[in-house]
């Protein structure tokens, strides 16, 4: 399996258009394996572990299988399972950040 990594991310519904993945890819918003991709051609195979920056958050998400086409929201999560989400993180640091400044008080 390997299939170009703008038409995955359009087929797993990380973005709606295949140019807005193009952009994406080029301004260095995505990694495959810890490298950056470079090129939209770039393909993209089974167990690869993709870090994306989309919308002022970081999405990493190991790839299942590949996509033949948009499909629906169901039929997306056999695509991809999430590695780790960011708003985990996030929701730890704020409440880290919040204990320290009671702390400060």
């Amino acid at each position: 399996m390997a299939q170009r990594i703008d038409k995955w991310l359009v087929y797993a519904r990380f973005v709606k258009h295949r140019a807005r993945a193009q952009q994406l890819i080029e301004q260095g918003h995505v990694r495959i394996n810890r490298e950056r991709v470079t090129k939209p051609s770039q393909t993209v195979k089974e167990n690869d572990v993709l870090t994306l920056a989309l919308a002022g958050h970081v999405r990493v998400v190991r790839v299942l299988a590949e996509a033949e086409r948009r499909g629906s929201p169901a039929s997306i999560a056999s695509l991809y399972e999430a590695v780790a989400k960011n708003s985990e993180t996030h929701g730890n640091l704020a409440e880290k950040q919040d204990a320290e400044a009671k702390a400060l008080c």
